[in-house]
């Protein structure tokens, strides 16, 4: 639950992506960022808090979905960038699959926060660390979920589920990661690439 450094974070990590894919070392890449405060961060506890959570994020990401980050368009990096999250963050994972998703099969387009807090709840009884949560955080937390949806284009404005049509780059880059399904996402799961 150490999501709330920041929502999709999308500018910071294409940049650790194409830093990344040129020097071939995460740790030289983040001492590159932090020296020239590449993300012009006002503080370096804020850089450094960044930093960790966007390589903590990429670090798991196969060779293939590191490029579409590199050099992939926008869309497609904000797509890679949600399974990047839902493979870092068993909850907000849970949370695309059980919730996201089964709204979008069910053709139930509202995503509210009762829905959020429903899960939530349910998640405790099973995770006794969840219990404990602020109210407060907890509140943090939701919101922090829902600006990422937003962000990754998967969520209106209005909180109305956004379909998704995953390019065929993204599409095979997640069947091909043993972590991941399409159900992470609100669209159709049978279709296959050629």
């Amino acid at each position: 639950m150490s999501f709330t450094a920041g929502a999709l974070l999308q500018q910071p990590s294409v940049l650790f992506a194409e830093l990344y894919s040129t020097l071939g070392d995460w740790q030289a890449a983040r001492a590159k960022v932090l020296k020239g405060n590449l993300l012009q961060a006002r503080t370096q506890n804020t850089a450094h808090r960044i930093c960790r959570e966007v390589v903590a994020r990429l670090k798991p990401l196969s060779a293939d979905q590191l490029a579409i980050l590199a050099g992939g368009s926008a869309k497609d990096q904000a797509h890679v960038l949600w399974a990047a999250i839902c493979k870092r963050y068993r909850f907000i994972h849970d949370f695309a699959v059980e919730v996201i998703h089964e709204k979008f099969l069910t053709l139930d387009p509202e995503l509210v926060y009762a829905d959020y807090d429903i899960f939530f709840n349910q998640k405790a009884e099973w995770h006794e660390e969840l219990v404990n949560i602020r109210p407060s955080t907890r509140g943090k937390l939701r919101q922090i979920v829902f600006r990422m949806l937003r962000e990754a284009e998967l969520l209106s404005r209005h909180n109305r589920i956004h379909p998704v049509l995953l390019s065929p780059v993204v599409e095979k880059s997640v069947m091909d990661d043993p972590m991941l399904s399409l159900s992470i996402f609100p669209a159709e799961t049978g279709r296959r690439s050629p």
